[in-house]
This record gives structure tokens, sequence and C-alpha cells, in this order.
């Protein structure tokens, strides 16, 4: 019942205009009006803000998108791990079997569906992934998992459905209907790796660092943006502006490192290379 209350409550309503709204509101820098949205936020979700590199914020998106302290979240130094890229908590996770992946139990979707190119899904066959869910009080920026390049980013605009666990259970291929960005990296060591956020209801758009775009649902898609952007393992490369999820797509070999239901943090192991 709790959850079918939650699922109508977060749902039912007019997501993509509700996002948009949030969006807007969530810039005014009025004091009073920042004052009573952290406050409410506060109220509302576990919000801790001691690893913030700042103590006052202009706005509701001032906050959502902050940086932490120097060194807040270093990345584990060995070159056989892939770091978590966000804070999080592990959802689904495991071998991918054949080119079928699970937002939760029993609810499968496709990797073609998901990543909109059957060549591209083919080459992640029998591998293994995670669902990393971004809660809205957590850390939103991402980092690099791995000394690593972008040569691609394919964004898809979609629907702004919830991405908690009432959803999941509910909307079938929640992940391939709603708002979201494939960006195909390459490790320094060789492998391809896939990362994909995912917004979600209330949030106002991904940015990333080494594009001149902000990607949120009046951007329409597919849009297909080649690029070269190089970061060392735990740089910044962007962030949500909101809670949401990034899916981690890895080819054969490589093994998991974090269990499903754990919280996870930035830098910390998510999984290991294969062995040499």
């Amino acid at each position: 019942m709790t959850e079918s209350l939650n699922f109508f409550l977060t749902n039912r309503f007019p997501r993509q205009a509700a996002s948009r709204f949030m969006g807007w509101f969530s810039r005014i820098e009025q004091p009073l009006v920042s004052r009573l949205s952290l406050a409410a936020w506060r109220a509302l979700a576990d919000l801790r803000l001691d690893e913030a590199r700042k103590t006052r914020f202009s706005s509701l998106h001032d906050c959502f998108t902050r940086e932490l302290k120097e060194g807040a979240r270093p990345a584990d130094a060995d070159p056989a791990v892939l770091a978590s890229p966000c804070d999080a908590i592990v959802g689904a996770c495991g071998r991918i079997e054949g080119t079928q992946v699970f937002q939760v139990k029993g609810s499968p979707y496709g990797l073609f569906e998901l990543l909109g190119d059957e060549a591209l899904g083919e080459k992640f066959r029998d591998g293994t992934y995670a669902t990393l869910r971004i809660t809205s009080s957590m850390y939103h920026r991402f980092h690099a998992p791995h000394d690593l390049s972008v040569s691609q980013v394919t964004y898809f605009s979609g629907d702004a459905w919830n991405v908690n666990p009432p959803a999941l259970k509910r909307v079938a291929k929640l992940f391939c209907k709603n708002e979201r960005a494939l960006l195909r990296t390459t490790l320094q060591t060789g492998q391809e790796i896939l990362l994909v956020p995912v917004a979600a209801v209330l949030v106002a758009g991904i940015r990333l660092h080494f594009l001149d775009v902000t990607l949120h649902l009046r951007y329409r898609g597919p849009n297909v943006m080649a690029c070269d952007a190089r970061f060392a393992k735990g740089q910044e490369m962007g962030w949500f502006e909101h809670g949401s999820t990034i899916l981690v797509f890895a080819p054969r070999g490589f093994r998991l490192a974090a269990a499903e239901g754990s919280v996870i943090r930035a830098g910390q192991a998510l999984m290991r290379l294969p062995e040499k």
C-alpha cells in the first residue's frame, strides 16, 4: 500500500511540466525562498552538507549541484579497479544475460532498446552491468571511473518517470523511456565502457563539462555528438540537476566489486578489470 501511494504521488501528474517548473524554481535566488526550500528539503530527506565546499547556498539549484571539499571523494588508486562514478545505492547489477539486463528482478530490458544501437549492444553481450541510483539528498556530480576518453555522446529525449524502486517495479523498460545520455568511453587500458546517466522526474537537466549545452527535456533527441574529451580517474565529468541514476556497462571479463543494495561513494571500487 505504501509503495503504491509512493508511485501515485511521484508519477501520476504532468511529469515533464513539473520537471521544467523545478528547473525554473530551483534557480530562484531570493533569500527567503532559498531558506524555506532548503528547510523543507531537510525535513523530507537526510540532507547532509558537512562535506560541501560552501556553507551557504543562493538557491536550491546551487545546493543540488554543490561541489564537495577537496579530497572528499578520492578515487581508488588501484589500476585494476573501475571506480563508481557517483555516490549511489547499488541497484540491479551482475552479468548481462546475452544482451538483456534488469532494472529490478523480473523486469528486463534490452541493451538495443536502451542504447538505440544493436551493434553497440552486441559489444557488451554477456558483460557486466551496475545500476547506480542517486537519491535526492546525495551528491549529484559524477566522475571518471578510470583514466579514459569520451568519443561520443548520444542524447535521448524522453519521459521523466521517477526512478525509485516502486516505479522500477511498475513501469516496464523505464530506463529505455526516460531522458538519458549515452557516453561512449574507452579506458586507457583499451576496453570500452558505457556510462548512461538517466534523468528522472524533477530533474531539470544533465550537464557535461565537455559539451557547451545542458541536456534537458527541450533538447530533442536522439542527437549524436562526437567529442574527444580525456579524463583522469576521479576527475569530475558533469552533474545532474537533481537525483537520478547512472547505468554502467562493461564488456565480458569485468567482475563486480560492490553488492546490490549497498551504498557506494564516488571513487570506491565498483568493478574489477579483467586479469591480464
